[in-house]
């Protein structure tokens, strides 16, 4: 049993959990301004008010573990995005402050609707950023981060950025499609079908792009025998695509979401056979990267004892707040 691969999938599924997670929480950010002012927005927002401040532990779980599983990538992979993480955390604080605030001044709605809007905008195209700058390749001297300030700062890091807020908003917009009814639902299903064909098309520009970024993302899609494993899964994100179009411009009202995160999942999928077994492409591996191995069996202790308790109580909470937001904006 190799400690080092299970820390790295205990990982990926922290960040797995916190990009579907809070991601729909900014992607209805996100979308703020596209809804009517009033019982529009005031339903959206508390279609999440029970679950978003909850959804953030996931964050939380992906960067200490990073910290504690893979100290060294951790090192490298912070001082290339030190501007990016500093933009994601004020976005989340104001995304924060925002949402607190709007109900108890009232007097200044509107600058708390737009400090709503620009946080969450802030936060999802910084880590849609920072996603591009770990694939594109950090810059390293030994064990130590031999970059500039700006490395970060490309094409192809803007282009993963608008992937990431148009995916957060197609997860935003098909929440509300299962969370409300009537006209609010009506224009959520009309914002969705233009995220999901933004983000199908987005995810396929951003894939394009890496087999050029990298001779070895080349190979890991195009050469034999990996390309027989690997195939499966552009055929079946292009399926759940079409299943997500079809839906959305249906009469479902949970399948869009789910279909959402089934191709979030795919997505991360393709993502993570392209870097694997970089944890920081193109030179450090994850065993290269991993905390000692006495560490890694102590930690895994509680992480066995409190991932089940996280989940657990993430599962309750929205089991308690399920169905629908009525007008009154009570569940």
């Amino acid at each position: 049993m190799d400690l080092t691969v299970i820390w790295a999938f205990i990982i990926a599924f922290a960040v797995f959990a916190y990009v579907v997670m809070d991601g729909f929480d900014l992607g209805i950010g996100i979308l703020f301004p596209t809804f009517r002012v009033g019982q529009g927005r005031n339903r959206a927002m508390n279609s999440i008010a029970p679950v978003w401040d909850g959804n953030e532990t996931w964050l939380v779980l992906g960067g200490g573990g990073l910290f504690a599983a893979f100290p060294l990538a951790y090192a490298v992979i912070l001082p290339a995005t030190y501007p990016l993480i500093i933009a994601m955390l004020l976005g989340l604080v104001f995304r924060g402050v925002a949402f607190e605030y709007r109900w108890r001044d009232p007097a200044h709605e509107k600058f708390w609707d737009l400090a709503f809007f620009g946080g969450s905008l802030v936060a999802a195209m910084s880590q849609g950023m920072i996603l591009g700058a770990l694939l594109q390749g950090i810059e390293v001297d030994g064990r130590a981060y031999a970059g500039s300030w700006w490395d970060w700062l490309t094409p192809y890091t803007f282009l993963t950025g608008l992937g990431t807020v148009a995916g957060y908003a197609l997860l935003g917009s098909t929440w509300l499609i299962w969370k409300l009814d009537g006209g609010v639902q009506a224009h959520a299903r009309y914002v969705a079908f233009r995220a999901a064909i933004a983000t199908i098309l987005l995810m396929g520009a951003v894939s394009l792009y890496n087999i050029t970024l990298n001779p070895e993302y080349a190979a890991h899609w195009l050469s034999a025998p990996e390309v027989y494993w690997v195939a499966p899964v552009p055929i079946v994100t292009a399926l759940v695509a079409v299943a997500l179009i079809r839906t959305i411009r249906g009469t479902g009202n949970s399948a869009p979401f789910w279909l959402a995160i089934a191709l979030f999942f795919l997505g991360m999928s393709g993502l993570g056979v392209t870097i694997w077994p970089n944890v920081v492409p193109p030179s450090i591996t994850i065993w290269d990267a991993a905390a000692p191995e006495r560490s890694q069996e102590f930690m895994l202790v509680g992480v066995a004892l409190t991932l089940p308790l996280i989940i657990a109580y993430t599962v309750w909470a929205y089991w308690v707040f399920r169905g629908k937001v009525g007008a009154e904006g009570y569940h």
